[in-house]
């Protein structure tokens, strides 16, 4: 039980910006490579951090952080251990949901559609840019998978650090992108008095089309 904590009594009111039909692109996409390089400009704290959110075949959902790692005209993309809980989530049932919120900015963008692998060789280049120590870290990890200690990570990751000072490090074959291709994506900016300005984009077969939403 929290102690001299009224949670309910937490409140901020939202007065930085303002976002009306002027200001939304028709295309989402660009929409949000706009509100992105804002995030940037406004030196916000990891602004490609995204909550994930994916199911099991019994709709139970899970959610977790993960980088946003490249946009494509179709796709938002990140990278992750196929055999980790999302990975095998995502195997049985593709329909997942992002979510970016950058508080310096009073803005969240929610992101709804289906997943599908990157191609091989998307996950290879990425696989080789990462810092010597994450590709080994991938090596070392089996991600999800119950772990006897810490001790017993480490001592795998300095094995591998041995073995690949002889070797070349190779992308693991259970490891690699995802792109989520959306079908809906919605803008949301805080506003004074709980008014925010909220668009919700949707894909149809004419293209996107957009509407505003009650707050």
């Amino acid at each position: 039980m929290l102690k001299n904590l009224d949670i309910a009594a937490i409140r901020k009111d939202y007065t930085l910006k303002e976002f009306d039909e002027s200001h939304v692109n028709p295309n989402p996409f660009a929409q949000f490579n706009v509100w992105f390089n804002e995030a940037l400009d406004a030196a916000v704290n990891e602004p490609n951090a995204m909550t994930l959110a994916t199911a099991r075949l019994d709709g139970k959902p899970s959610a977790r952080i993960v980088l946003l790692k490249g946009i494509e005209e179709d796709g938002f993309i990140f990278y992750t251990n196929y055999l980790s809980n999302k990975g095998k989530q995502i195997a049985l049932n593709p329909h997942a949901a992002l979510v970016f919120f950058w508080p310096e900015l009073q803005r969240q963008v929610r992101i709804e559609g289906t997943i599908e692998k990157t191609a091989a060789h998307t996950a290879d280049e990425y696989f080789a840019s990462r810092p010597l120590e994450s590709q080994i870290g991938a090596h070392a990890s089996a991600q999800s998978a119950v772990l006897g200690s810490r001790k017993e990570l480490e001592e795998e990751f300095e094995r591998l650090k041995k073995l690949f000072t002889q070797e070349p490090i190779l992308r693991p074959e259970n490891w690699g992108g995802f792109k989520l291709v959306p079908e809906k994506m919605e803008f949301w900016q805080g506003r004074a008095s709980r008014l925010h300005d909220r668009f919700e984009f949707t894909k149809t077969k004419a293209g996107w089309q957009f509407v505003r939403l009650s707050p």
